[in-house]
C-alpha cells in the first residue's frame, strides 16, 4: 500500500512564495514520475508541472519561470517551489506519482491536495 500526502499550502500575499511537498510512504521501490495539478473553485483541474525521475521538469506556460519542481527519490518525495505568487494561482494543489512498488508493479497514486490562497 502506498500513500501520497501533500503539505505546505497556505494563505499568502501576491509576490510571496510557498514550497509544497508531496511525500510518498509505504512499500516503495522508486518513483518513476510525479506531476502537480491545481484546481480553482468552479474550474477544471489543470496540469501545473511534471517530471520524470532523472529528467527535466516541464511546466504550464502560466507558471513557467515562477515555479520549480524537484523530485528526490532518496526521500520518496517531490517538491513544488512557488515563487512570485499571483491571485490566479489560488487553488487546491494535488500531486500524482507513478510509483514502482517493492514487488515491481507500477501504479499511479494521487494525493488529497493542499490549499494555496493568494490574496491581498
Amino acid at each position: 500500500q502506498v500513500l501520497l500526502v501533500e503539505s505546505g499550502g497556505g494563505s499568502v500575499q501576491p509576490g510571496e512564495s510557498l514550497r509544497l511537498s508531496c511525500a510518498a510512504s509505504g512499500s516503495i521501490r522508486s518513483i518513476a514520475t510525479m506531476a502537480w495539478y491545481r484546481q480553482a473553485p468552479g474550474q477544471q483541474r489543470e496540469w501545473v508541472a511534471s517530471r520524470l525521475s532523472g529528467g527535466a521538469s516541464n511546466y504550464a506556460d502560466s507558471v513557467k519561470g515562477r515555479f520549480a519542481m524537484y523530485l528526490d527519490n532518496s526521500e520518496n518525495a517531490g517538491y513544488l517551489q512557488l515563487n512570485n505568487l499571483k491571485p490566479e494561482d489560488t487553488g487546491n494543489y494535488s500531486c500524482n506519482a507513478d510509483i514502482r512498488g517493492i514487488g515491481g508493479r507500477l501504479r499511479r497514486y494521487w494525493g488529497q491536495g493542499t490549499q494555496v490562497t493568494v490574496s491581498s
